[in-house]
């Protein structure tokens, strides 16, 4: 698989990104957040991934791992493809997919071309889980980026990672903490430790 391209720019056009690898064009579909890394005449690098199909070979651009993984996650939602996970990334962000899918907020999901309310249904059922490295808690919690500094901080205090964010997670779904702080002691409390 093609992870990164690091390239000269050719051209930015519609959703299609042409960037010059060692004297070879690679046409890139990419989201609107890998479009605007791209400026012509100027090198960037984006994060690939190739979608091999019977008749074409289709090489799809991020702007970040988030992005990228985001695209792979959606496409594990049965009948969903390629098409509507790049529509899904041209609509949200990666903490937005997950936030909506954490908070089961369909109404989002619907505003994405293509996806219906069942399609909206099956991706917050066939999701739930699996975008734990998109900062999903602080978004659902109304404190972005506070989620990660907890969890970071939790380990610090030696509780595994994976136990840290659980703990994150049911805090902020329960309701959304004023403060970092409150969020910390509430985490600490899930886990048994003292505030």
């Amino acid at each position: 698989m093609i992870g990164s391209l690091r390239g000269r720019v050719v051209s930015a056009r519609g959703s299609v990104v042409l960037l010059e690898c060692g004297g070879v064009g690679f046409e890139i579909h990419a989201t609107p957040a890998a479009l605007a890394l791209a400026t012509p005449g100027q090198e960037t690098t984006l994060r690939t991934t190739l979608a091999v199909k019977e008749d074409s070979l289709t090489l799809y651009g991020f702007a970040n791992d988030d992005e990228r993984e985001a695209f792979a996650a959606v496409q594990t939602v049965s009948g969903i493809g390629p098409r509507i996970a790049m529509a899904v990334l041209a609509q949200m962000t990666p903490t937005q997919l997950a936030a909506a899918v954490a908070s089961g907020d369909t109404a989002a999901l619907k505003r994405v071309p293509g996806i219906g309310q069942k399609g909206a249904q099956r991706l917050v059922l066939e999701l739930a889980g699996k975008l734990v490295g998109v900062d999903d808690v602080g978004a659902t919690a109304g404190l972005p980026g506070a989620s990660g500094e907890v969890v970071a901080a939790l380990v610090g205090l030696g509780y595994r990672e994976d136990l840290a964010t659980e703990a994150v997670r049911g805090v902020a779904s329960q309701g959304a903490p004023s403060s970092v702080a409150e969020l910390l002691r509430a985490a600490l409390r899930t886990l048994g430790g003292r505030p």
